[in-house]
């Protein structure tokens, strides 16, 4: 019971993320109720037998405070799928301030990519067209539905719920 549930607020907003085992207990307990069970999955006991919880819906209305997502190093790898921006290489990510914080450039969400240690080097104190290397993707700010969906294994089961 490795999975995760994706918890729905009353108004099925998307929440959070838990184990298996609390989404159980809180369906279980009346807390919340089954919104989609695990394609198949089973939790046996040793005279029941219950689905597996995939997405729940919270009885209650919980009003939690803005969900953004961290600006964290792991973040903006995750953000950039584990991969040079510039090459494309997964091997020795570092962090890489698009417009150098030495011209000004700010430790944002827009202003950082996951590069390599080779093209981190290579593009050294430039911007990207002094350096003529070219940027696979823009950088954003990425939307907590988003990460949540982008971060777990069963985002096909989730999708209608988080899009």
């Amino acid at each position: 019971m490795n999975s995760r549930v994706l918890v729905l607020n009353q108004d099925s907003s998307p929440l959070m993320v838990c184990s298996v085992q609390r989404a159980f207990v809180l369906v279980y307990l009346n807390k919340s109720e089954l919104v989609r069970p695990a394609n198949g999955y089973r939790i046996n006991s040793v005279t029941q037998s219950f689905p597996m919880p995939s997405v729940i819906r919270l009885n209650r209305y919980v009003n939690a405070p803005y969900k953004g997502v961290s600006l964290t190093r792991q973040n903006v790898f995750k953000r950039d799928n584990f991969e040079c921006q510039y090459c494309g290489t997964r091997r020795d990510l570092t962090l890489d301030h698009v417009v150098p914080s030495s011209k000004g450039g700010a430790h944002t969400w827009i202003n950082l990519v996951t590069a390599c240690k080779r093209c981190n080097a290579k593009k050294g104190d430039y911007t990207p067209e002094e350096a003529q290397m070219i940027l696979k993707r823009k950088p954003y700010k990425p939307s907590y539905a988003l990460f949540l969906r982008d971060g777990n294994i069963q985002q096909t089961e989730w999708d209608e719920y988080l899009d």
